[in-house]
């Protein structure tokens, strides 16, 4: 089939709180064109922090950080960023601030939105933050890549909101905790036109010490603008 290829990776970091080198390392070795992040820095010192990452993974900042509470979206040099921006979910009294990125790139004559969310741990919030996210979704236009820890797994209601009208992977291989994986909380989809050459969760010895989760790859095809 005929497109643009490019290589996706989402993956939740877990607030750099593991083995750095392992996780420097990985990212580098899967060579994405777009990674995008849960749990960056957000807080102090973070674009100084976002920007560490960045370099000890061969890759630049795009968008997020604090403004996108800890969603973060670096690109490899073959991407161009046209456009980003954030957006936060509603506060529940007593619960974390959440929200999500959102970049439009370009690649060899292909355009694309991106975009990277991290949904709460409580059930009853996650409905809300989901619909949210999946409003704003709705609204771009053209080629779309969808990230997101969602902290449940497929068939729960704030996946289903995410993942309507998207394509995504019929496995249902866990992604969490890394060290024993029993649960797949973690999710990456596209909209259709988009074709997926390869979807895979990365198991390997450096995964399970790089951070609490385990990465998503996504090979794509972009359809030429």
């Amino acid at each position: 089939m005929s497109g643009v290829p490019l290589r996706v990776v989402s993956y939740n970091v877990h607030g750099l709180r593991d083995d750095r080198a392992a996780l420097a390392g990985l990212v580098r070795d899967l060579a994405p064109d777009v990674l995008v992040v849960q749990e960056a820095p957000r807080r102090f010192r973070w674009r100084q922090k976002c920007a560490q990452l960045a370099s000890e993974t061969g890759l630049v900042v795009a968008a997020g950080g604090l403004p996108s509470l800890g969603n973060l979206l670096l690109v490899s040099l073959r991407v161009a960023i046209r456009r980003s921006w954030c957006m936060r979910y509603p506060l529940t009294p007593g619960r974390h601030l959440r929200g999500a990125v959102f970049a439009e790139g370009a690649v060899r004559g292909a355009t694309f939105t991106v975009s990277g969310s991290h949904l709460a741990t409580d059930p009853a919030e996650r409905p809300s933050q989901a619909a949210c996210w999946k409003a704003e979704l709705d609204r771009l236009d053209g080629p779309v890549i969808v990230a997101a820890d969602l902290n449940e797994g497929p068939g729960g209601g704030a996946w289903r909101t995410v993942e309507d009208g998207l394509l995504g992977s019929a496995d249902n291989l866990p992604t969490f905790p890394a060290a024993a994986p029993s649960r797949r909380i973690d999710g990456l989809f596209v909209t259709p036109g988009v074709s997926i050459e390869r979807y895979e969760i990365i198991s390997a010895e450096r995964t399970r010490v790089a951070s609490d989760h385990l990465p998503i790859v996504a090979d794509l095809l972009l359809p030429s603008s």
